[in-house]
């Protein structure tokens, strides 16, 4: 594929990602290493690619979401620092072990949650607005060391435990995002000295995309009812899970 027809279509794929990941809080990650893996890319290269890409997309996304009142600083403290630190051990790792076994064991959790989440979408509590649930930190710690490993998942167990805990959607989702971009940066830095700058048409395509739907995406979060986005929230898990099975079986 030529250059710059690899480049406009790396970035179709960054701008539709974000969308969806701006909207639900989740699929950028997922939907750009599944792509370079499609290529034949390693798990590490992929990884490091795609946090390369995330920390521009991530930093446009959060500052948007800040911008429009979605982010909540009291849990964007508790996601980072542990989020930081797991990112870091998951770079190192995903640079020296495959990554299979955590996708694996990543998958019963998606799936578990997904049901859970459709299950609480039908109901008509509201949700709580500045609260920083019970176990936050771990959670940042073990989503920051999956995303690394995986190529994708801080925003797959972070806002579906969060918001299957009470929190709002859309502030979950704002502040997830904007605690991503850290997450992200420090995971690029570990990639930088383990695996090095690699594949770069595919980057600067997934940023371009990325950060030119940002802004539109944080206004699908604003805009959209709590329930409506954690039904959403949920259908997505549920098929991130069930990929993983079908890759299993295969």
């Amino acid at each position: 594929m030529p250059p710059l027809s690899e480049f406009l279509t790396f970035a179709a794929v960054g701008a539709l990602a974000q969308l969806v990941d701006g909207a639900l809080g989740m699929a950028y990650g997922v939907v750009s290493a599944a792509m370079l893996l499609g290529l034949g890319l390693p798990p590490a290269v992929a990884s490091a690619s795609v946090h390369y890409a995330e920390t521009f997309t991530c930093g446009a996304s959060g500052l948007s979401h800040l911008a429009a009142g979605n982010v909540r600083r009291r849990l964007f403290w508790a996601l980072v620092v542990p989020g930081v630190v797991g990112a870091v051990i998951g770079a190192y790792v995903v640079s020296h072990v495959p990554a299979m076994w955590m996708r694996l064991a990543l998958t019963p959790y998606l799936l578990g949650m997904g049901l859970f989440l459709l299950l609480r979408g039908t109901r008509r509590k509201n949700g709580h607005d500045d609260i920083v649930p019970r176990a936050t930190r771990p959670l940042g710690l073990i989503a920051g060391f999956a995303d690394a490993v995986a190529g994708g998942g801080w925003s797959a167990v972070t806002v579906t435990t969060l918001v299957a805990r009470g929190a709002t959607p859309r502030t979950v989702i704002g502040t997830v995002h904007l605690a991503k971009c850290a997450v992200s940066a420090a995971a690029s830095v570990s990639f930088l000295l383990h695996v090095g700058a690699t594949h770069g048409t595919a980057v600067l395509g997934l940023i371009a995309g990325g950060v030119a739907a940002a802004p539109l995406g944080a206004l699908f979060a604003r805009h959209m009812p709590a329930r409506a986005a954690t039904l959403l929230a949920a259908t997505a898990v549920l098929g991130l899970g069930l990929n993983n099975v079908m890759k299993a079986l295969h």
